[in-house]
């Protein structure tokens, strides 16, 4: 896999986990991970660091490599 096809997969997705993220705050849906519900604000978090690692992995694409 050439590197470009690999950023761009990885870019794909990390915005796909981060709308998921939005979803699950806009729409309320809880989360539980073995009985300990997974607060909010946690999903917030999440979506922010996955959706720049979306954008950085779309930006380094569009750079030309040697």
């Amino acid at each position: 896999m050439s590197q470009h096809a690999f950023l761009l997969t990885a870019g794909v997705i990390f915005l796909l986990i981060a709308l998921g993220h939005l979803f699950r705050i806009v729409f309320g849906l809880p989360f539980v991970v073995r009985d300990i519900a997974v607060p909010m604000w946690a999903s917030g978090v999440a979506m922010v660091i996955m959706g720049y690692l979306g954008y950085e992995a779309f930006r380094l694409a569009r750079k030309p490599h040697a």
